[in-house]
């Protein structure tokens, strides 16, 4: 039925997904001698790229403009410590996770407890077909799909081209969607969380016009922020939206096998991995959420099976972009020429 390259998946002799929770329970404790060094070597050379960055306006701007992409690496990087924060799994202190959480948001344009607030959303929701909205990218079954209107059909699939969810979507989430506490607009503390992070953010940006003019803004701080919600948006799409993956009506859906089944291991090379902050290894992470990042690697090495599940090549996930439509029948993520052909 699929030309579709798809994660490589052994389900024959793997225990169930909750059996997985026990054990994983193991690898939850974070250390604070490795956080903080993880810290370090993350936002240290974020922030010596960000000067270098500025020195080299008076030399070239194609330079400035050149660091400033690689500085895009360690903003992810910083994004991800931001996500484990979220979590909980960075720091053992609750209260010192949120705050350098919040204070990452400013760096990320994400306001921390509004993001974490939907991630968590996302967290106990992935794969449920009933409580979709919140923290995921909007996907319609092939029934869903056929029942809509010619302009709804239109709508969704301009959502869904990959110029609209990875050219256009990350700079609309990071600078507009993020800006107001959208699906949680009924509580005092995300209007809070959204309004504080935003009077930072104009406030850093407003010294670096006034001390760096505008070439600071547009070839230091856009170039580095565009590129890092780019790359973000792109690692999230795949840990979820491949052909394999796992959607289900509410009554027959179970959270670990969910986590399990509609996650998956993006496999990277060590480079990439590092500056992702293993966050490819998401099928772990989706079923034991606690673990810090830099624990995941310890995970797989330590558990053969899991690091079998869902593995998805750099190739592989390219071939994920065209896929559109979730087919309750077939259980597969199709593409729109693959539904049609099935039910036409």
């Amino acid at each position: 039925m699929s030309d579709t390259p798809k994660p490589t998946d052994t389900v024959s002799t793997r225990p169930p997904a909750k059996e997985w929770v026990r054990v994983l329970a193991g690898y939850r404790d974070p250390n604070t001698l490795r956080s903080g060094f993880e810290l370090a070597v993350t936002l240290g050379p974020f922030v010596l790229l960000w000067v270098l960055a500025w020195k080299a306006l008076a030399i070239s701007y194609w330079l400035t403009f050149g660091i400033s992409i690689l500085n895009a690496a360690f903003l992810l990087r910083l994004f991800a410590i931001q996500h484990d924060c979220g979590h909980g799994s960075f720091l053992k202190s609750r209260t010192a996770s949120d705050w350098l959480g919040r204070i990452l948001g400013v760096l990320t344009l994400t306001p921390y407890d509004v993001w974490r607030s939907s991630h968590s959303m996302h967290h106990s929701s992935a794969g449920n077909l009933g409580r979709r909205g919140i923290g995921d990218v909007h996907t319609l079954t092939v029934a869903e799909y056929r029942d809509l209107s010619p302009r709804k059909r239109l709508m969704y699939r301009l959502y869904r081209h990959p110029v609209v969810l990875f050219g256009l979507g990350p700079g609309y989430l990071f600078f507009l969607q993020n800006r107001l506490p959208l699906g949680l607009m009924a509580r005092a503390k995300y209007w809070i969380s959204a309004m504080s992070t935003n009077a930072a953010i104009l406030i850093s940006l407003a010294l670096v016009w006034h001390f760096g003019g505008a070439s600071a803004v547009f070839l230091i701080f856009l170039p580095s922020t565009l590129l890092a919600a780019t790359a973000g948006v792109w690692l999230f799409y795949v840990q979820h939206q491949f052909e394999t993956t796992h959607w289900s009506v509410e009554e027959d859906w179970q959270m670990h096998e969910a986590a399990l089944e509609g996650s998956s291991y993006y496999v990277l090379p060590p480079v990439l991995q590092w500056m992702s902050a293993n966050i490819g290894i998401h099928h772990v992470h989706h079923l034991y959420a606690r673990i810090p990042f830099y624990r995941l690697p310890e995970v797989l090495r330590d558990h053969a099976d899991l690091a079998q599940i869902n593995r998805m090549t750099i190739r592989q996930s390219l071939h994920s972009a065209r896929l559109h439509l979730w087919d309750s029948k077939t259980k597969r993520l199709l593409s729109f020429t693959q539904a049609k052909a099935l039910y036409s």
